[in-house]
This record gives C-alpha cells, structure tokens and sequence, in this order.
C-alpha cells in the first residue's frame, strides 16, 4: 500500500469514492477549495494505481483539524483508517500543528474506536452539526511529544 499527497487530478476520483463512503458527501467543488487552500494536508492510499482511502485536514498555526477520513468499503478493518490518520497527524505536526481536532457523528461507533484507539479524546460537543441534524463530538489529540 502506497501513501502519498493529494495531486489536483486525485480529486473526481476522491469525490466518487466520497460519495460511496457517505450520505453527506463533500462535493467535487468542496474538495478543490480545500486543496486549494495554503493549509490544507492531504493523503490518499494507492493500491496497484488505484485509491481505496484518502484523508485531509486543515492545518493553521498550532491547530490542525480533519476534514474527512475514508476508505473504501472493501477495504475497510485493515487499519487503513489509523494509517490514514497518522500520516494526517505527523504532517500536521510538520507544519508546526501541536492539537489535532475532529468532529465524529456521536452515533458512528465504528469511528469513535477508531480515534479513540490512536489517542482522541471526547473535548465536547456540536449541538446538531450533521444536515440531518445529529450532534457531533468534537475530538482532540496532543501532537506534542508529552515524555520530554
């Protein structure tokens, strides 16, 4: 499995993929604005030249914040989520990031495992973040080495 940054050309494939993965899918749109972005970080997983997961976050000054973490059904309980996610959080921190947040649809208990086995931690909640209304918890993790 190859890890690599985001190219332009990744986006219609990313936004396909995107809506497989979600009934609230970022549009095609979304995605070349944040790629656009002078903060934006993002990673996809090729497996033989095709993606089958992808992720990106916002990363500004000390705080870096994802947007979206996804793999392809097939795919899916390999651990591609939590590589994702470390590639996304040593990035981050390679731009300075010392705090990685995330919002999680407080149903989704797949992904609360997930965050919670590499190190999130519950910080609050949205009060109907979701279009269909559902709240979100809001999660953090430290990206500063804490055994100095």
């Amino acid at each position: 499995m190859f890890a690599r940054d985001w190219r332009e050309e990744d986006i219609p494939t990313i936004a396909e993929l995107e809506k497989v993965c979600f009934t609230d899918a970022w549009s095609e749109q979304t995605f070349l604005s944040a790629f656009h972005s002078p903060y934006f970080v993002g990673v996809v997983l090729e497996e033989k030249g095709e993606i089958v997961a992808y992720a990106c976050a916002s990363a500004v000054f000390e705080d870096s914040e994802i947007g979206v973490v996804a793999v392809a059904k097939e795919w899916r309980r390999q651990g591609l989520g939590k590589r994702l996610i470390a590639e996304l959080c040593s990035r981050s921190k390679m731009r300075g990031a010392e705090n990685m947040f995330l919002e999680v649809r407080v149903s989704n208990a797949n992904a609360l495992a997930l965050y919670r086995n590499v190190g999130f931690e519950k910080f609050g909640v949205r009060k109907r973040y979701y279009p269909d209304g559902e709240d979100a918890f809001v999660m953090r993790k430290s990206l500063v080495d804490t055994n100095r």
